[in-house]
C-alpha cells in the first residue's frame, strides 16, 4: 500500500514539474516575440534611379545592411520602403549603403565612382525629384 502511495506521489510531482516548465517556456517565448516586435522599424525615403537594374542594385544595397529584413524600391515613385531591426542598424546606415552603391538618397549623395560605374540606363538626373 505504501508503494502505491509513493508511486502516486512521484507521478504527481513529475506532472506538476512538467506543467511548470511548459509555462516558463511559453512565457519566455512570448517575451522574446514582444522584444522582437519592439525592435522593428520601418522607414520610407526617396532614392534617385531609373529602371529595373537600379531597383535591383538599390534593394541589394539596402538588404545587405545587417538588421534589414526587407527593402523594396518603387521605380515610379523613386521611393524605398525598408523594414529593419533598429537594435542592429539605423536609418543612416541604410542611406549610406545605398549611396555607396552610387545612388542619391534624401540624406546622402551617391558615391561618384560607383555612380560612374553604373550602366548607362541607370545614370539618373541628379536634379530628379524624389517622393518623400
Amino acid at each position: 500500500m505504501n508503494k502505491v502511495f509513493l508511486s502516486l506521489a512521484v507521478i504527481a510531482v513529475i506532472s506538476l514539474t512538467s506543467c511548470k516548465n511548459e509555462t516558463n517556456q511559453e512565457s519566455e517565448t512570448t517575451a522574446t516575440e514582444v522584444s522582437k516586435e519592439m525592435a522593428t522599424a520601418d522607414i520610407s525615403f526617396g532614392v534617385r534611379g531609373n529602371c529595373g537594374m537600379c531597383k535591383s542594385t538599390i534593394e541589394k544595397a539596402a538588404n545587405a545592411v545587417k538588421g534589414v529584413s526587407n527593402a523594396t524600391w518603387d521605380v515610379d515613385k523613386k521611393k524605398i520602403d525598408v523594414f529593419f531591426d533598429d537594435s542592429k542598424t539605423d536609418a543612416m546606415a541604410i542611406h549610406n549603403a545605398i549611396a555607396a552603391s552610387g545612388y542619391d538618397t534624401e540624406k546622402v549623395a551617391g558615391n561618384e565612382d560607383a555612380y560612374n560605374d553604373l550602366p548607362g540606363c541607370c545614370k539618373y538626373d541628379h536634379a530628379m525629384a524624389m517622393n518623400q
